[in-house]
């Protein structure tokens, strides 16, 4: 497999090389693997920090700055951030008034930001924590016990960040990130396997003319494998799949997020299949994204992820943000 990289070693501190070139208003540390708000700490605000394996950028590095999160960590591709990591975001974006943790639900990140948040408790930093698990596609996979966290992680993080820029105390943001996670669902499908610089070659076997619906942003398998589907045919299974769990009462926000390899050309027409399910189930909408902004390298297909919206959460997903991810507003 081709890569534009020097050497698997080095992929993450590259990166964050990069982006420190190309981002000065953030603080990068490439040495520690903390990317943090240049303004931070901000004098009465909540601080938000999230973080995982490299590899599905922009998230989380890419949603760092006004309106989102304060600082993210950045693991080893496919791999957990330290609690090392974590404690030093918390203390660079700690103001006073407590940090809020946004946890993906993989074991490795569980566990890390657990140990973080003891390890923060010591230091005098309060600490407050989410975790996200909004895919349904399985109960349990190769790196969960429960549910994975994937796409609704953006709505998370965009509307606690929105939350915590208007001055809410640690608990009310919190309370935000919970029912953000509560009331939103997400189906993943690959059309083809994933890459990682480590082993240069597909982490599985998926042969041409299948997919696999339901896959995790690891390459972890997911409900079934079926010949290759349309677009058409691929939105009522995803769609169908979130609805029959989620069960939305009130309009959603719809994320469409390309898994690193689909062109926007591709996503584009498979939202409009995804809209017209929408449609035809009785669902309004009230925003829709459409994007990489939750991906695996090199992995081509789509997640679709739904969030049921009160006017609260329509205004804090409209909120000012300008991250390098997501900028809108200001």
């Amino acid at each position: 497999m081709k890569m534009l990289i020097n050497v698997a070693e080095t992929v993450v501190a590259d990166a964050l090389r990069g982006m420190a070139v190309a981002h000065p208003e953030l603080t990068v540390d490439v040495e520690n693997r903390v990317i943090v708000r240049r303004d931070a700490p901000v004098a009465g605000k909540v601080g938000l920090v999230s973080g995982g394996g490299s590899g599905h950028e922009p998230l989380h590095g890419g949603f760092v700055g006004p309106g989102m999160l304060s600082a993210a960590c950045p693991g080893e591709v496919f791999t957990s951030p330290v609690p090392d990591q974590m404690l030093r975001a918390a203390a660079a974006v700690d103001s006073g008034e407590g940090v809020l943790f946004i946890v993906k639900n993989y074991t490795g990140d569980v566990l890390n930001f657990d140990m973080a948040a003891e390890l923060a408790d010591d230091e005098g930093i309060r600490i407050a924590k989410v975790l996200v698990n909004d895919d349904v596609a399985v109960q349990d996979s190769l790196f969960t016990a429960g549910r994975r966290g994937t796409g609704a992680t953006l709505f998370v993080e965009k509307m606690a960040g929105a939350a915590a820029d208007e001055g809410r105390p640690l608990d009310r943001v919190q309370e935000i990130a919970v029912r953000v996670n509560e009331n939103s669902r997400s189906f993943g499908v690959a059309l083809s396997a994933v890459t990682t610089p480590a082993k240069g070659s597909p982490t599985f076997d998926l042969p041409a003319g299948e997919l696999e619906l339901g896959i995790g942003i690891h390459g972890e398998p997911g409900r079934e494998r079926r010949a290759m589907m349309t677009s058409r045919e691929i939105a009522d299974f995803s769609v169908d799949a979130v609805l029959d769990d989620l069960d939305p009462k009130a309009p959603v926000l719809v994320l469409v997020n390309g898994m690193g390899a689909t062109p926007l050309l591709e996503l584009y027409g498979y939202t409009a299949e995804v809209h017209r399910v929408l449609a035809e189930r009785g669902v309004p909408v009230a925003r829709t994204l459409v994007g990489n902004y939750v991906t695996s390298l090199d992995m081509a297909g789509a997640s679709v992820t739904l969030c049921q919206v009160d006017e609260e959460l329509l205004r804090l997903w409209d909120a000012p943000v300008s991250t390098p991810g997501l900028r809108w507003g200001r």
